[in-house]
């Protein structure tokens, strides 16, 4: 299934944003101003970005929040994205901006960052849920990693995370494991 290019963005920022706190090596990397600015820039964000402490906060707290959706079922995930629409008085319109063209927006331009992730995310879900494709919202198959990801492949094999290269680290273990059966 081919999704609108901001369901996919939507989503895989999601994703990168919870993944700020579920690397490998133990770094949260979504803990100062810069690097919500890092994000909101990487992502695409428009609107109010204030670049302070309080603004880190509530985008850390967010996190938290995204990242339940990670794990829940189908149908919980539904109830869980209208009430964060319904508690944003969100509103579905159409806006061309920058590169991008017609795609949709559903927060007041001055909401704040935290809201605006939340709300845009929550889109990104319905697409989703709508769909009958929630199963694309994944968590890796990594030995001892717990970093989510969205499955847009095709063919929905996606199994392992980008963060902390676990395909890569799947693909060694395999390859080790029949040099030494060979050996």
């Amino acid at each position: 299934m081919v999704f609108a290019r901001d369901t996919e963005m939507n989503l895989l920022a999601a994703a990168e944003l919870v993944n700020t706190a579920r690397r490998r090596d133990g770094h949260d990397a979504m803990t100062t101003v810069e690097d919500v600015h890092d994000y909101f820039t990487r992502w695409g964000y428009t609107g109010r970005h204030d670049r302070d402490e309080a603004e880190v906060a509530a985008v850390r707290a967010t996190r938290d929040r995204v990242a339940h959706l990670w794990t829940v079922d189908r149908d919980t995930a539904a109830e869980l994205v209208n009430a964060m629409l319904l508690e944003a008085d969100a509103v579905p319109f159409l806006v061309r901006h920058d590169a991008l063209d017609w795609h949709l927006h559903a927060t007041a331009p001055g909401a704040a960052l935290a809201t605006v992730i939340v709300v845009e995310t929550a889109m990104g879900v319905v697409d989703l849920v709508r769909s009958d494709e929630y199963a694309r919202m994944k968590v890796c198959e990594g030995e001892g990693c717990s970093a989510v990801l969205v499955d847009l492949s095709r063919n929905r094999s996606r199994r392992f995370c980008e963060v902390n290269s676990c395909g890569n680290r799947a693909h060694v273990a395999a390859y080790r494991a029949r040099r030494a059966t060979s050996a």
